[in-house]
């Protein structure tokens, strides 16, 4: 089993993907003990081309073989490509097809990440149709299957940045239309859980950080160029993509029915205005700031899931020093702003 150290510094692409779908031991581990093979929907986005490359590489080191198929609309032909250079079985499909849905292969894993949040102010209704009637698509096929849903930390209400962020217990009051439809998704598959009998879990997921995209680099790139940086939501979770890849395979041995949820970020609640700051001394810049922070935030605490499995292994510190690096090396974006200032959930 490979050592899981981390690089100082990360300088392309290729370096990135290969720290971003390493396995932990733990992770290798976990998928020792799933029986069956694996179907993640959605595997085209931002996070699941790395998530599929990461169960093959657990799957190689735990010694057992699995299939593991990824599913998605491909807009992009270079990361099927990339996917099928490493064995994963890729299938094109429009998952709001019920046909195609019921042609898909059956499998005992299933990682949901198909969601829709930016251009739902421009159509809400086909934010509606991806975020809640498409699972009840996914839960009719994979009935027999444990299912992990993506979901997000925008189910719950703005808290006080005293209250050390959100629990599972917290009454859930999703802000604007987007977060509305992502507590539907919930609930649909929550109801089909309870009618077929899967078993499930949801992971809260909040604010993963790529290299190319995330608000480490929304920050780090408004202070390198000079832009003001926003701190009406003055403080933010944040948690390294590879981080969030591991913690999906583990939770597939922790679903069950009733589906519980899991918080899935790192400990600590970071102050937009301080990480400016750290950003400024990289790159011997003063920030320029706008608005000041309010009293509440979208925070999430996670110390469920670190009880669970574990801390994050990639550490704020080392986030911050790959991304201001990465920016001050014109390493490629993806051009995706989080806007995680908006506060009023209309994306």
């Amino acid at each position: 089993m490979s050592e899981y150290k981390l690089p100082s510094e990360v300088n392309t692409e290729g370096e990135l993907d290969e720290i971003l779908s390493r396995p932990t031991p733990e992770t290798v581990e976990a998928l020792r003990r799933l029986e069956g093979d694996f179907v993640i929907l959605g595997v085209g986005g931002k996070i699941g081309p790395t998530l599929a490359r990461l169960v093959m590489r657990a799957s190689v080191e735990a010694d057992v073989i699995k299939r593991v198929i990824g599913v998605s609309r491909f807009s992009s032909p270079e990361v099927r490509e990339s996917l099928g250079r490493v064995g994963v079985e890729t299938i094109p499909c429009d998952l709001l097809d019920d046909e195609a849905m019921d042609a898909l292969p059956e499998a005992s894993n299933i990682i949901f990440m198909v969601g829709r949040k930016f251009g739902t102010e421009e159509d809400k209704p086909l934010t509606w149709a991806v975020n809640t009637y498409l699972p009840a698509l996914v839960a009719g096929k994979f009935r027999d299957s444990r299912i992990v849903v993506f979901s997000t930390g925008n189910v719950y209400p703005l808290v006080p940045l005293s209250s050390g962020g959100a629990t599972e217990s917290t009454p859930l009051e999703p802000v604007g239309e987007y977060a509305q439809s992502c507590l539907g998704r919930e609930r649909v598959f929550e109801y089909f859980s309870r009618r077929y009998g899967f078993k499930a879990l949801f992971l809260r997921l909040n604010y993963a950080i790529d290299l190319r995209y995330g608000v480490l680099l929304d920050v780090a790139q408004n202070v390198f160029n000079s832009r003001p940086v926003d701190l009406q939501t003055g403080y933010v979770n944040v948690i390294w993509q590879g981080d969030v890849n591991n913690l999906a395979v583990q939770a597939l041995n922790l679903c069950g029915n009733p589906p519980q949820a899991l918080n899935v970020t790192g400990p600590e609640t970071v102050s937009i205005r301080w990480l400016a700051e750290q950003f400024g001394r990289v790159f011997n810049k003063d920030p320029v700031f706008k608005d000041k922070e309010m009293e509440t935030a979208f925070l999430s605490n996670a110390s469920k899931c670190h009880s669970a499995l574990g801390y994050p292994k990639v550490t704020l510190n080392q986030m911050i020093h790959w991304v201001a690096h990465w920016v001050s090396t014109a390493g490629p974006t993806w051009n995706k702003p989080t806007h995680f200032e908006v506060r009023e959930g209309k994306f």
